[in-house]
Formats: structure tokens, C-alpha cells, sequence
């Protein structure tokens, strides 16, 4: 039975992709906003600080978050929900085009927990856009004594600040997280010509008691500590790749949080790490984002779809 609440804090957009024939599709999405569903569907109690307007925008994504399961604490907002539209060419090559913002209130506070153990998680455009980022580093700042903190940089290029900034403040947030999921693709843009394995090795270093980097059809890389393995991957037909890192990294908190390991008194703060433990959660990880990508769209399995593609 999952043992941890888990607070996720970040950015919600409305995802709109318009067709070839000019038809239109909308769906709820942004990383923290994916992440939130993810655990929720699969059963831990999760509630999201999000920023969404008072338009239609809205309506979509709070009711896709209610759907879930997940409680919804609207901070900032007031005007517009931030959009990204993708554009599909006649080869269904996709150009973007972004109404994004981000503000969080200084001062904001994360919700009790009550009787379970503390979790936050953050990432993605939250934590690099102003004026919330700043906020951002507030609320974490201030949860640390009372949570683990888990941290996904999830880059997204178009949006963010200089690239010298950008990796200060991503070894800001890693240095002050538990738990650091991350894709190649981030660690390419972050640290050019670098090798995967050397950085996880590095941001271990800086503090977090797991670095999980995964790497696509490739599988996972886990660091912990001195020690790093790798996670098969779990071979699926795709049909697009759309959240798929949202939803690994939902399924492996799930796991910490089924194990004890999550709060600020669980396993991981107490250097209570399995290698043989850490594996199979990574792995149930990674189906979680097989599933995602064998079906259009981010869309995160349930606890039933897992235990089922598990037996």
C-alpha cells in the first residue's frame, strides 16, 4: 500500500495539434501536469500547484486533472492558460508555436500531508521561466526539512533562459533533490559531448540518493551513490512518444513510495538503497512509459494496466 502524499509543482498547458486538414485535437499536458495524472492513476494521493486562467483553456485541463483523482491548488492565473500548438506538416513533422507562462506567488506554501509521508516533485519550464521559478526555489528551499524532493529538468530549449543559467539553476534544484530522473536528450543540451554515465555520476555527488537517466529504446541508467546499473528496456510497438518520461518518472516515485522510501524519515534519507529493490521499481518504471508510448498521446496507465502487463 502506498505510504506517501505526493505535492507536484509546476506549469499546466493546453496541448493543441492541428492536422494536415486543418482539424484540431486538444489535450491537458505539461510536464509536472503529466506527472500529477501519472500518480494519481496509478493510486498515490497527489496534489498539484498549478497555474491555469479563467478561460475554456482551463476548464479542459482542471477536469482532465479531476478524472484522475488529482487535488488541483490554483496559484498565479487569472488571464490566459498557457498553450503550446503543434502544427503537423504533410510528413506529420510537427512545428510548435508557445503562449506560455509561469508565475507561482512568493510566499506560497506546500500543503500538509497529514498522517502520510512528504513528497514534492518539480521540473520542466517551472523552474527555469520567470517570474515563478524563483518561487519555485522558495517552496523547495522551504519543503526539504519536511519532504524528499524529487526533480526532472525536463529542458524544453524555445522557453528557457541562456544556456550558462540554465545549467546553474538545474545544479541548483539537483543538489537539493532525493531523487533526479533525467533523458539523454536533457544531459545532451545541458552537457554537451558528454557521456551519460559521467553525469549521473557528477549530480550524484551533489547530493541526490538516486539519478535515474533514461535513455529510450536503450532502456535506464540508475546511479546510487558509487554504484550504477542499467534497466533493460521493454520492447513495444510506438505509436508516439508524447509523456512518456512524465509517466516513468510517476511510476518510479509510486515505487519509492510503496517501498517506504519517500518523507523525510522513509528509506531514502536513511541510505536504506537495494540495488535488487531499486531495479524492479525502475523497471515497472519503464513499463509505465511502454505503455504511455504504445498509445497516442500522455496517457499515463492505470495501477490495474501495470499489475496486468507486470504479471
Amino acid at each position: 500500500m502506498n505510504s506517501a502524499a505526493v505535492t507536484v509543482v509546476g506549469e499546466s498547458v493546453l496541448d493543441v495539434v492541428v492536422s494536415l486538414d486543418g482539424s484540431r485535437s486538444e489535450h491537458a499536458g505539461g510536464s509536472p501536469n503529466n506527472v500529477a495524472v501519472g500518480l494519481a492513476r496509478i493510486g498515490t494521493p497527489t496534489t498539484l500547484v498549478t497555474e491555469v486562467g479563467d478561460d475554456r483553456a482551463a476548464g479542459v485541463i482542471l477536469a482532465h486533472l479531476a478524472s484522475a483523482g488529482v487535488r488541483t491548488i490554483r496559484a498565479g492565473g487569472g488571464g490566459r492558460t498557457s498553450v503550446a500548438t503543434a502544427t503537423l506538416d504533410d510528413e506529420g513533422t510537427a512545428r510548435y508555436s508557445f503562449d506560455i507562462g509561469w508565475s507561482l506567488p512568493r510566499g506560497a506554501r506546500l500543503p500538509e500531508c497529514g498522517a502520510e509521508a512528504c513528497h514534492v516533485h518539480t521540473g520542466s519550464i517551472a523552474v527555469y521561466l520567470e517570474p515563478g521559478a524563483h518561487a519555485v526555489e522558495d517552496l523547495i528551499t522551504e519543503g526539504m526539512a519536511s519532504h524528499t524532493v524529487s526533480f526532472d529538468p525536463n529542458i524544453r530549449a524555445a522557453l528557457i533562459g541562456p544556456h550558462a543559467v540554465t545549467v546553474d539553476r538545474t545544479e541548483w534544484f539537483v543538489a537539493r533533490a532525493d531523487i533526479v530522473k533525467a533523458s539523454e536528450e536533457d544531459l545532451a543540451w545541458l552537457y554537451p559531448g558528454a557521456d551519460c554515465g559521467s553525469i549521473a555520476a557528477f549530480w550524484a555527488g551533489l547530493g541526490p540518493r538516486l539519478v535515474v537517466v533514461t535513455l529510450g529504446e536503450r532502456g535506464s541508467l540508475v546511479r546510487m551513490g558509487d554504484a550504477t546499473f542499467e534497466v533493460a528496456p521493454i520492447s513495444v510497438d510506438v505509436v508516439d512518444t508524447v509523456g512518456a518520461g512524465d509517466s516513468y518518472m510517476a511510476a518510479l516515485l509510486d515505487g519509492l513510495a510503496i517501498g517506504g522510501f519517500l518523507g523525510a524519515t522513509g528509506l531514502l534519507r536513511r541510505g536504506t538503497l537495494v540495488a535488487d529493490s531499486v531495479r524492479a521499481i525502475a523497471t515497472r518504471a519503464s513499463l509505465a512509459a511502454a505503455i504511455t508510448v504504445s498509445r497516442r498521446g500522455a496517457n499515463p496507465p492505470t495501477s490495474i494496466e501495470l499489475d496486468e502487463r507486470s504479471e
